[in-house]
Protein backbone atom coordinates (compact mmCIF):
# COMPACT_ATOMS: atom_id res chain seq x y z
CA UNK A 1 0.00 0.00 0.00
CA UNK A 2 1.07 3.88 -0.95
CA UNK A 3 2.97 5.39 2.19
CA UNK A 4 1.54 8.98 3.08
CA UNK A 5 3.32 11.26 0.61
CA UNK A 6 4.74 13.70 2.91
CA UNK A 7 4.21 13.59 6.60
CA UNK A 8 7.10 16.38 6.70
CA UNK A 9 6.26 18.95 3.98
CA UNK A 10 8.60 21.41 3.05
CA UNK A 11 7.02 23.91 0.94
CA UNK A 12 9.04 25.29 -1.85
CA UNK A 13 9.08 27.87 -4.45
CA UNK A 14 11.63 28.97 -6.78
CA UNK A 15 12.99 32.70 -8.06
CA UNK A 16 13.35 31.89 -11.20
CA UNK A 17 14.49 35.93 -12.27
CA UNK A 18 17.53 34.88 -9.82
CA UNK A 19 17.66 31.32 -10.09
CA UNK A 20 17.37 30.94 -6.25
CA UNK A 21 15.27 28.28 -4.55
CA UNK A 22 13.86 29.31 -1.74
CA UNK A 23 12.83 26.86 1.23
CA UNK A 24 10.21 27.62 3.56
CA UNK A 25 9.23 26.17 7.02
CA UNK A 26 8.85 22.45 7.61
CA UNK A 27 4.98 21.76 8.13
CA UNK A 28 3.61 18.20 9.48
CA UNK A 29 0.46 17.11 8.30
CA UNK A 30 -1.83 16.03 11.15
CA UNK A 31 -1.45 12.13 11.51
CA UNK A 32 -5.15 12.15 11.89
CA UNK A 33 -5.61 13.15 8.42
CA UNK A 34 -3.33 10.35 7.55
CA UNK A 35 -5.22 7.91 10.02
CA UNK A 36 -8.58 8.84 8.88
CA UNK A 37 -7.69 8.35 5.13
CA UNK A 38 -6.65 4.46 5.76
CA UNK A 39 -9.80 3.87 7.63
CA UNK A 40 -11.83 5.28 5.04
CA UNK A 41 -10.36 3.20 2.32
CA UNK A 42 -10.84 0.21 4.50
CA UNK A 43 -14.16 0.63 5.26
CA UNK A 44 -14.56 1.16 1.46
CA UNK A 45 -13.17 -2.19 0.68
CA UNK A 46 -14.55 -4.22 3.72
CA UNK A 47 -18.07 -2.87 2.82
CA UNK A 48 -16.96 -3.99 -0.56
CA UNK A 49 -16.15 -7.36 0.08
CA UNK A 50 -18.61 -7.83 1.95
CA UNK A 51 -21.27 -7.13 -0.74
CA UNK A 52 -19.53 -8.96 -3.33
CA UNK A 53 -19.30 -12.19 -1.20
CA UNK A 54 -23.24 -11.96 -1.14
CA UNK A 55 -23.59 -11.00 -4.77
CA UNK A 56 -20.96 -14.32 -5.74
CA UNK A 57 -24.01 -16.67 -3.56
CA UNK A 58 -27.21 -15.11 -5.05
CA UNK A 59 -25.69 -15.44 -8.92
CA UNK A 60 -24.92 -18.78 -7.98
CA UNK A 61 -28.66 -19.32 -7.74
CA UNK A 62 -29.68 -18.09 -11.63
CA UNK A 63 -28.08 -19.77 -14.76
CA UNK A 64 -25.59 -17.59 -17.19
CA UNK A 65 -25.10 -18.11 -20.50
CA UNK A 66 -21.76 -17.62 -19.89
CA UNK A 67 -21.17 -20.53 -17.34
CA UNK A 68 -17.70 -21.78 -17.82
CA UNK A 69 -16.18 -18.85 -19.13
CA UNK A 70 -13.64 -16.92 -16.86
CA UNK A 71 -14.77 -13.58 -15.73
CA UNK A 72 -13.65 -11.18 -18.60
CA UNK A 73 -13.48 -8.22 -15.83
CA UNK A 74 -11.38 -9.00 -13.11
CA UNK A 75 -8.71 -7.90 -10.48
CA UNK A 76 -8.59 -5.00 -8.37
CA UNK A 77 -9.00 -2.48 -10.66
CA UNK A 78 -12.83 -4.32 -11.74
CA UNK A 79 -13.70 -4.09 -7.58
CA UNK A 80 -12.23 -0.19 -7.34
CA UNK A 81 -14.61 0.48 -10.36
CA UNK A 82 -17.97 -1.19 -8.93
CA UNK A 83 -17.50 -0.73 -5.41
CA UNK A 84 -15.80 2.94 -5.02
CA UNK A 85 -15.51 4.84 -8.24
CA UNK A 86 -19.33 4.29 -9.04
CA UNK A 87 -20.51 5.37 -6.42
CA UNK A 88 -18.60 9.05 -7.09
CA UNK A 89 -19.05 8.67 -10.88
CA UNK A 90 -20.66 12.01 -11.09
CA UNK A 91 -17.87 14.16 -9.76
CA UNK A 92 -16.08 12.71 -13.27
CA UNK A 93 -17.09 13.04 -17.43
CA UNK A 94 -19.01 15.78 -17.03
CA UNK A 95 -20.08 16.42 -20.16
CA UNK A 96 -20.04 20.41 -21.62
CA UNK A 97 -21.83 21.98 -24.20
CA UNK A 98 -19.93 24.97 -25.40
CA UNK A 99 -16.29 26.24 -25.91
CA UNK A 100 -13.99 25.16 -22.88
CA UNK A 101 -13.54 29.11 -22.24
CA UNK A 102 -12.87 30.90 -19.24
CA UNK A 103 -16.65 29.67 -18.43
CA UNK A 104 -18.53 27.27 -20.09
CA UNK A 105 -22.19 25.49 -20.23
CA UNK A 106 -22.06 22.25 -18.30
CA UNK A 107 -25.08 19.79 -18.77
CA UNK A 108 -26.89 18.30 -15.91
CA UNK A 109 -26.91 14.72 -15.35
CA UNK A 110 -29.36 12.49 -13.06
CA UNK A 111 -29.44 8.98 -12.12
CA UNK A 112 -32.22 6.63 -10.12
CA UNK A 113 -30.22 3.88 -10.03
CA UNK A 114 -27.23 5.16 -7.53
CA UNK A 115 -24.65 6.68 -9.95
CA UNK A 116 -24.95 3.72 -11.78
CA UNK A 117 -25.99 4.88 -14.93
CA UNK A 118 -26.35 8.64 -15.25
CA UNK A 119 -28.89 9.94 -17.66
CA UNK A 120 -28.07 13.82 -19.53
CA UNK A 121 -30.90 16.05 -19.10
CA UNK A 122 -31.57 19.52 -21.37
CA UNK A 123 -30.86 21.84 -18.25
CA UNK A 124 -27.20 23.37 -19.09
CA UNK A 125 -25.21 25.05 -16.09
CA UNK A 126 -22.85 28.17 -16.90
CA UNK A 127 -19.76 27.20 -14.90
CA UNK A 128 -16.43 28.92 -13.89
CA UNK A 129 -13.76 26.62 -15.61
CA UNK A 130 -11.19 25.79 -13.45
CA UNK A 131 -10.09 22.29 -15.23
CA UNK A 132 -9.48 22.60 -18.79
CA UNK A 133 -5.80 22.71 -20.52
CA UNK A 134 -7.02 26.14 -21.72
CA UNK A 135 -3.49 27.65 -20.85
CA UNK A 136 -3.77 30.59 -23.42
CA UNK A 137 -7.51 31.13 -24.04
CA UNK A 138 -7.20 29.91 -27.63
CA UNK A 139 -9.31 26.91 -26.72
CA UNK A 140 -12.60 29.83 -27.08
CA UNK A 141 -13.40 31.70 -30.99
CA UNK A 142 -9.97 33.79 -31.11
CA UNK A 143 -9.86 36.96 -33.58
CA UNK A 144 -6.86 35.69 -35.77
CA UNK A 145 -7.48 32.03 -35.06
CA UNK A 146 -10.73 31.32 -35.45
CA UNK A 147 -11.44 32.80 -38.74
CA UNK A 148 -7.97 31.09 -40.39
CA UNK A 149 -9.42 27.78 -38.87
CA UNK A 150 -12.85 28.23 -40.54
CA UNK A 151 -11.50 29.64 -44.01
CA UNK A 152 -8.72 25.94 -43.77
CA UNK A 153 -12.30 23.59 -43.35
CA UNK A 154 -13.76 24.92 -46.89
CA UNK A 155 -10.29 24.65 -48.41
CA UNK A 156 -9.56 21.27 -47.59
CA UNK A 157 -11.60 18.77 -44.62
CA UNK A 158 -12.24 17.85 -41.33
CA UNK A 159 -9.73 14.89 -41.92
CA UNK A 160 -7.35 13.97 -44.70
CA UNK A 161 -8.22 10.43 -44.44
CA UNK A 162 -5.13 9.39 -44.69
CA UNK A 163 -1.68 8.35 -43.56
CA UNK A 164 1.39 11.11 -44.30
CA UNK A 165 3.06 8.24 -46.57
CA UNK A 166 -0.06 8.44 -48.65
CA UNK A 167 -2.31 11.00 -49.19
CA UNK A 168 -2.00 12.69 -46.04
CA UNK A 169 0.38 15.42 -46.01
CA UNK A 170 -0.68 19.01 -47.61
CA UNK A 171 0.96 21.94 -47.16
CA UNK A 172 -0.03 22.82 -43.39
CA UNK A 173 1.70 19.65 -42.05
CA UNK A 174 4.65 21.05 -44.14
CA UNK A 175 4.14 24.47 -42.66
CA UNK A 176 2.93 23.26 -38.94
CA UNK A 177 6.42 21.46 -38.97
CA UNK A 178 8.65 24.04 -39.67
CA UNK A 179 6.93 26.44 -37.80
CA UNK A 180 6.82 23.99 -34.40
CA UNK A 181 11.03 23.67 -35.08
CA UNK A 182 11.52 27.27 -35.07
CA UNK A 183 9.34 27.68 -32.25
CA UNK A 184 10.67 25.21 -29.94
CA UNK A 185 14.43 25.95 -31.50
CA UNK A 186 14.88 22.27 -33.23
CA UNK A 187 16.23 21.81 -36.87
CA UNK A 188 13.15 19.82 -37.42
CA UNK A 189 10.21 18.52 -36.31
CA UNK A 190 7.39 15.95 -36.78
CA UNK A 191 3.91 16.28 -35.91
CA UNK A 192 0.89 13.29 -34.53
CA UNK A 193 -2.76 13.56 -34.66
CA UNK A 194 -2.92 12.76 -31.09
CA UNK A 195 -0.72 13.84 -28.12
CA UNK A 196 -0.33 10.53 -26.01
CA UNK A 197 0.61 8.19 -28.94
CA UNK A 198 3.55 10.96 -29.51
CA UNK A 199 5.21 9.85 -26.41
CA UNK A 200 3.44 5.99 -26.80
CA UNK A 201 4.54 5.32 -30.20
CA UNK A 202 7.56 6.93 -30.77
CA UNK A 203 9.92 5.61 -27.70
CA UNK A 204 9.34 2.07 -29.01
CA UNK A 205 11.04 3.45 -32.23
CA UNK A 206 13.63 5.40 -30.56
CA UNK A 207 14.90 2.56 -28.00
CA UNK A 208 14.83 -1.64 -28.07
CA UNK A 209 15.96 -4.43 -26.70
CA UNK A 210 19.53 -3.89 -25.00
CA UNK A 211 19.05 0.15 -24.43
CA UNK A 212 17.99 1.62 -21.10
CA UNK A 213 15.22 4.21 -20.31
CA UNK A 214 15.48 5.79 -16.74
CA UNK A 215 12.55 7.75 -16.16
CA UNK A 216 11.28 10.07 -13.41
CA UNK A 217 8.92 8.06 -11.17
CA UNK A 218 5.96 10.67 -11.85
CA UNK A 219 5.75 10.57 -15.26
CA UNK A 220 2.55 10.39 -17.78
CA UNK A 221 1.02 7.39 -18.53
CA UNK A 222 1.99 7.59 -21.96
CA UNK A 223 5.27 7.43 -21.25
CA UNK A 224 5.29 4.61 -18.92
CA UNK A 225 3.37 2.64 -21.26
CA UNK A 226 5.37 3.82 -24.06
CA UNK A 227 8.76 2.84 -22.22
CA UNK A 228 7.45 -0.52 -21.75
CA UNK A 229 6.29 -1.19 -25.10
CA UNK A 230 10.20 -0.42 -26.20
CA UNK A 231 11.64 -4.09 -25.01
CA UNK A 232 14.61 -1.62 -23.55
CA UNK A 233 15.49 -2.26 -19.87
CA UNK A 234 13.31 0.38 -17.78
CA UNK A 235 14.82 2.13 -14.16
CA UNK A 236 13.40 4.81 -12.58
CA UNK A 237 14.52 7.30 -10.39
CA UNK A 238 12.94 9.49 -7.71
CA UNK A 239 10.42 12.31 -8.87
CA UNK A 240 12.62 15.37 -9.60
CA UNK A 241 15.49 14.19 -7.93
CA UNK A 242 19.18 14.60 -9.87
CA UNK A 243 21.35 12.91 -7.05
CA UNK A 244 19.20 10.02 -7.64
CA UNK A 245 18.89 9.96 -11.05
CA UNK A 246 23.06 10.02 -10.87
CA UNK A 247 22.97 7.41 -8.56
CA UNK A 248 20.56 5.11 -10.81
CA UNK A 249 22.71 6.25 -14.20
CA UNK A 250 26.21 5.54 -12.14
CA UNK A 251 24.92 2.03 -11.12
CA UNK A 252 23.45 1.09 -14.35
CA UNK A 253 26.57 2.04 -17.07
CA UNK A 254 28.76 -0.13 -14.11
CA UNK A 255 26.47 -3.31 -13.93
CA UNK A 256 25.47 -2.82 -17.90
CA UNK A 257 23.04 -5.05 -19.54
CA UNK A 258 21.24 -7.81 -17.27
CA UNK A 259 23.04 -11.17 -17.43
CA UNK A 260 25.34 -10.56 -20.07
CA UNK A 261 26.64 -7.21 -18.62
CA UNK A 262 27.71 -5.67 -21.53
CA UNK A 263 27.48 -1.98 -21.81
CA UNK A 264 24.12 -0.60 -22.88
CA UNK A 265 23.41 -0.40 -26.56
CA UNK A 266 22.18 3.77 -25.47
CA UNK A 267 20.80 5.31 -22.50
CA UNK A 268 17.59 7.63 -22.74
CA UNK A 269 16.54 10.01 -19.45
CA UNK A 270 13.37 10.99 -19.56
CA UNK A 271 11.63 13.56 -17.68
CA UNK A 272 8.78 16.59 -18.26
CA UNK A 273 8.94 19.65 -18.64
CA UNK A 274 5.46 20.65 -15.98
CA UNK A 275 4.51 17.67 -13.90
CA UNK A 276 0.55 17.27 -14.93
CA UNK A 277 -0.53 15.92 -11.28
CA UNK A 278 2.20 17.64 -9.21
CA UNK A 279 2.60 21.38 -10.84
CA UNK A 280 6.28 20.99 -10.48
CA UNK A 281 8.72 22.11 -12.92
CA UNK A 282 11.59 20.03 -13.99
CA UNK A 283 15.03 20.44 -12.54
CA UNK A 284 16.04 20.51 -16.17
CA UNK A 285 19.88 22.59 -15.88
CA UNK A 286 21.06 19.57 -13.09
CA UNK A 287 19.70 16.76 -15.23
CA UNK A 288 21.48 18.08 -18.58
CA UNK A 289 24.63 18.30 -16.62
CA UNK A 290 24.38 14.57 -14.99
CA UNK A 291 23.15 13.42 -18.52
CA UNK A 292 25.97 14.93 -20.61
CA UNK A 293 28.44 13.65 -17.97
CA UNK A 294 27.19 9.75 -18.59
CA UNK A 295 26.39 10.47 -21.85
CA UNK A 296 23.16 9.82 -22.07
CA UNK A 297 20.05 11.02 -24.20
CA UNK A 298 18.08 13.77 -22.49
CA UNK A 299 14.17 13.18 -23.82
CA UNK A 300 11.85 15.97 -22.64
CA UNK A 301 8.12 15.66 -22.59
CA UNK A 302 6.61 19.63 -22.49
CA UNK A 303 3.00 18.96 -23.05
CA UNK A 304 2.20 21.33 -20.19
CA UNK A 305 5.19 23.58 -20.45
CA UNK A 306 5.22 24.86 -23.91
CA UNK A 307 3.23 28.05 -24.84
CA UNK A 308 2.43 28.15 -21.15
CA UNK A 309 6.01 29.12 -19.39
CA UNK A 310 8.83 31.00 -20.58
CA UNK A 311 9.14 34.98 -21.56
CA UNK A 312 7.70 34.13 -25.22
CA UNK A 313 6.10 30.94 -24.47
CA UNK A 314 8.83 28.34 -25.35
CA UNK A 315 9.20 26.46 -22.60
CA UNK A 316 10.84 25.80 -19.10
CA UNK A 317 14.25 25.64 -21.56
CA UNK A 318 13.58 29.27 -22.13
CA UNK A 319 12.36 29.58 -18.30
CA UNK A 320 15.06 27.72 -16.61
CA UNK A 321 17.69 29.02 -19.15
CA UNK A 322 18.71 25.24 -20.89
CA UNK A 323 20.15 25.51 -24.71
CA UNK A 324 17.83 23.72 -26.54
CA UNK A 325 20.82 21.80 -28.07
CA UNK A 326 21.49 19.96 -24.70
CA UNK A 327 17.69 18.45 -25.08
CA UNK A 328 18.36 15.62 -27.50
CA UNK A 329 14.28 14.74 -28.29
CA UNK A 330 11.83 17.41 -27.46
CA UNK A 331 7.86 16.52 -27.22
CA UNK A 332 5.11 18.32 -26.62
CA UNK A 333 1.19 18.51 -27.84
CA UNK A 334 -0.92 21.03 -29.47
CA UNK A 335 -3.91 19.84 -26.61
CA UNK A 336 -3.15 23.20 -24.04
CA UNK A 337 -1.88 26.05 -24.93
CA UNK A 338 -2.29 25.91 -28.72
CA UNK A 339 -6.16 24.93 -28.29
CA UNK A 340 -6.21 21.91 -30.66
CA UNK A 341 -4.95 18.66 -31.32
CA UNK A 342 -1.69 16.01 -31.48
CA UNK A 343 1.76 16.44 -30.55
CA UNK A 344 5.35 17.12 -31.81
CA UNK A 345 8.66 15.28 -31.77
CA UNK A 346 11.64 17.90 -32.11
CA UNK A 347 15.18 16.96 -32.96
CA UNK A 348 17.78 16.95 -35.41
CA UNK A 349 17.00 16.75 -38.99
CA UNK A 350 18.47 13.16 -39.11
CA UNK A 351 16.48 12.01 -35.79
CA UNK A 352 13.21 13.58 -37.52
CA UNK A 353 14.32 12.12 -40.65
CA UNK A 354 14.58 8.55 -39.33
CA UNK A 355 11.03 8.50 -37.41
CA UNK A 356 9.48 9.81 -40.99
CA UNK A 357 10.77 6.50 -41.96
CA UNK A 358 10.00 4.17 -39.23
CA UNK A 359 7.46 5.61 -36.63
CA UNK A 360 3.87 3.63 -37.12
CA UNK A 361 2.10 6.74 -35.83
CA UNK A 362 3.58 8.14 -38.57
CA UNK A 363 3.23 5.57 -41.42
CA UNK A 364 -0.50 4.21 -40.65
CA UNK A 365 -2.14 6.85 -38.41
CA UNK A 366 -4.18 9.12 -39.75
CA UNK A 367 -2.79 12.82 -40.48
CA UNK A 368 -3.53 15.35 -38.39
CA UNK A 369 -6.76 17.52 -39.15
CA UNK A 370 -5.44 20.44 -41.37
CA UNK A 371 -8.29 22.70 -39.38
CA UNK A 372 -6.61 21.42 -36.17
CA UNK A 373 -3.16 22.47 -38.05
CA UNK A 374 -3.82 25.90 -38.92
CA UNK A 375 -5.27 26.06 -35.61
CA UNK A 376 -1.63 25.87 -33.83
CA UNK A 377 0.06 27.80 -37.37
CA UNK A 378 -2.54 30.31 -36.04
CA UNK A 379 -1.57 30.30 -32.17
CA UNK A 380 1.94 30.24 -32.50
CA UNK A 381 1.89 33.48 -34.85
CA UNK A 382 0.04 35.06 -31.94
CA UNK A 383 2.07 34.47 -29.67
CA UNK A 384 5.42 35.40 -30.96
CA UNK A 385 3.29 38.38 -32.03
CA UNK A 386 3.54 37.62 -35.79
CA UNK A 387 -0.60 39.02 -36.34
CA UNK A 388 0.72 42.44 -36.11
CA UNK A 389 -0.39 42.66 -32.18
CA UNK A 390 1.08 42.12 -28.74
CA UNK A 391 -1.88 39.60 -27.84
CA UNK A 392 0.28 37.03 -27.40
CA UNK A 393 2.39 38.65 -24.99
CA UNK A 394 -0.10 39.85 -23.17
CA UNK A 395 -1.46 36.43 -22.53
CA UNK A 396 1.77 34.63 -21.53
CA UNK A 397 1.77 37.48 -18.92
CA UNK A 398 -1.33 37.49 -17.53
CA UNK A 399 -1.29 33.22 -17.31
CA UNK A 400 1.73 33.78 -15.05
CA UNK A 401 0.11 36.69 -13.09
CA UNK A 402 -3.03 34.56 -12.89
CA UNK A 403 -0.86 31.54 -11.80
CA UNK A 404 1.60 32.91 -9.34
CA UNK A 405 -1.52 35.14 -7.55
CA UNK A 406 -3.98 31.73 -7.54
CA UNK A 407 -1.24 29.81 -6.03
CA UNK A 408 -0.43 32.54 -3.41
CA UNK A 409 -4.10 32.76 -2.54
CA UNK A 410 -4.68 29.37 -2.12
CA UNK A 411 -1.22 28.84 -0.13
CA UNK A 412 -2.94 31.50 2.40
CA UNK A 413 -5.72 30.17 3.19
CA UNK A 414 -4.61 27.40 4.08
CA UNK A 415 -4.55 24.65 1.50
CA UNK A 416 -1.93 22.02 0.47
CA UNK A 417 -1.47 23.00 -2.85
CA UNK A 418 1.75 21.35 -4.82
CA UNK A 419 3.77 22.76 -7.48
CA UNK A 420 6.15 25.72 -8.24
CA UNK A 421 5.29 29.30 -9.11
CA UNK A 422 4.74 30.43 -12.79
CA UNK A 423 2.91 26.73 -13.18
CA UNK A 424 -0.59 26.88 -14.35
CA UNK A 425 -1.20 23.53 -12.74
CA UNK A 426 -1.83 23.53 -9.04
CA UNK A 427 -3.42 20.42 -7.18
CA UNK A 428 -5.14 20.82 -3.97
CA UNK A 429 -4.41 17.89 -1.71
CA UNK A 430 -7.54 16.36 -0.57
CA UNK A 431 -6.65 12.86 0.59
CA UNK A 432 -9.84 11.75 2.48
CA UNK A 433 -12.08 9.42 -0.17
CA UNK A 434 -15.38 10.78 0.99
CA UNK A 435 -13.65 14.74 0.51
CA UNK A 436 -13.48 13.96 -3.55
CA UNK A 437 -17.23 14.05 -3.76
CA UNK A 438 -17.90 16.73 -1.43
CA UNK A 439 -15.46 19.05 -2.80
CA UNK A 440 -16.58 18.59 -6.49
CA UNK A 441 -20.43 19.05 -6.22
CA UNK A 442 -20.36 21.74 -3.23
CA UNK A 443 -18.17 23.82 -6.11
CA UNK A 444 -20.16 22.81 -8.94
CA UNK A 445 -23.37 24.07 -7.05
CA UNK A 446 -21.75 27.69 -6.57
CA UNK A 447 -20.93 27.29 -10.58
CA UNK A 448 -17.63 26.24 -10.30
CA UNK A 449 -16.57 23.41 -12.00
CA UNK A 450 -13.13 21.84 -11.24
CA UNK A 451 -11.47 18.22 -11.87
CA UNK A 452 -10.95 15.74 -8.96
CA UNK A 453 -8.68 13.38 -9.48
CA UNK A 454 -8.14 9.85 -7.85
CA UNK A 455 -7.01 6.68 -8.21
CA UNK A 456 -5.65 5.42 -10.46
CA UNK A 457 -4.27 8.58 -12.27
CA UNK A 458 -2.92 9.45 -8.70
CA UNK A 459 -1.61 6.79 -6.03
CA UNK A 460 -4.82 5.26 -3.95
CA UNK A 461 -4.16 7.73 -0.57
CA UNK A 462 -3.00 10.99 -2.61
CA UNK A 463 -7.02 11.88 -3.70
CA UNK A 464 -6.40 15.63 -5.24
CA UNK A 465 -8.24 18.29 -6.84
CA UNK A 466 -6.35 19.87 -9.79
CA UNK A 467 -7.15 23.79 -10.48
CA UNK A 468 -6.05 24.53 -14.73
CA UNK A 469 -5.51 28.40 -14.32
CA UNK A 470 -5.75 30.16 -17.84
CA UNK A 471 -4.77 33.53 -19.47
CA UNK A 472 -8.43 34.03 -20.07
CA UNK A 473 -9.72 33.96 -17.01
CA UNK A 474 -10.01 37.79 -15.58
CA UNK A 475 -9.56 39.33 -11.82
CA UNK A 476 -13.38 38.64 -11.10
CA UNK A 477 -13.48 35.33 -12.15
CA UNK A 478 -10.34 34.38 -9.87
CA UNK A 479 -11.69 36.21 -6.77
CA UNK A 480 -15.28 33.98 -7.33
CA UNK A 481 -13.08 30.99 -7.38
CA UNK A 482 -11.08 31.60 -4.16
CA UNK A 483 -14.50 32.60 -2.53
CA UNK A 484 -16.18 29.71 -3.48
CA UNK A 485 -12.67 27.08 -3.23
CA UNK A 486 -12.63 29.19 0.49
CA UNK A 487 -15.73 28.43 1.57
CA UNK A 488 -16.12 24.66 0.44
CA UNK A 489 -12.76 23.92 1.74
CA UNK A 490 -13.96 24.90 5.39
CA UNK A 491 -17.14 23.07 4.74
CA UNK A 492 -14.92 19.91 3.37
CA UNK A 493 -12.27 20.22 6.08
CA UNK A 494 -9.17 20.44 3.18
CA UNK A 495 -7.46 23.54 5.20
CA UNK A 496 -4.60 21.69 6.50
CA UNK A 497 -2.39 24.32 7.30
CA UNK A 498 -3.50 27.40 9.42
CA UNK A 499 -4.28 30.43 7.65
CA UNK A 500 -2.63 33.36 7.19
CA UNK A 501 -3.57 36.45 9.17
CA UNK A 502 -5.04 39.65 7.57
CA UNK A 503 -1.39 41.24 8.20
CA UNK A 504 0.15 38.80 6.63
CA UNK A 505 -2.08 39.38 3.70
CA UNK A 506 -1.18 42.88 3.55
CA UNK A 507 1.92 42.50 3.34
CA UNK A 508 4.34 44.90 1.56
CA UNK A 509 5.66 43.45 -1.50
CA UNK A 510 2.87 40.67 -1.70
CA UNK A 511 1.76 39.62 -5.25
CA UNK A 512 -1.05 41.57 -6.35
CA UNK A 513 -3.16 41.03 -9.37
CA UNK A 514 -3.48 43.89 -11.35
Amino acid sequence: MPRIREQNHIIRSKNHDSGREEIGEMIKIPYLTALSTYFSYGLLFAFGQFRDFFRKIFDSWHSSNLQGYAPICLGLEDFYIRRLYLRIQDCFGRPISSSPGAWFDVVERHSNDNNKTLKRTTKVTRCLNLGSYNYLGFAAADEYCTPRVIETLKRFSPSTCSPRVDGGTTILHNELEVCVANFVGKPAAIVFGMGYVTNSAILPVLIGKGGLIISDSLNHNSIVNGARGSGATVRVFQHNTPSHLEEVLRQQIAEGQPRTHRPWKKIIVIVEGIYSMEGELCKLPEIVAICKKYKAYVYLDEAHSIGAVGKTGRGVCELLGVDTADVDIMMGTFTKSFGSCGGYIAGSKELIQYLKYTCPAHLYATSISPPAAQQIISSIKVILGEDGSSRGAQKLARIRENSNFFRSELQKMGFEVLGDNDSPVMPIMLYNPAKIPAFSRECLKQNVAVVTVAFPATPLLLARARICISASHTKEDLLKALEVISQVGDLVGIKYFPAESDKQHQEPGALKLE
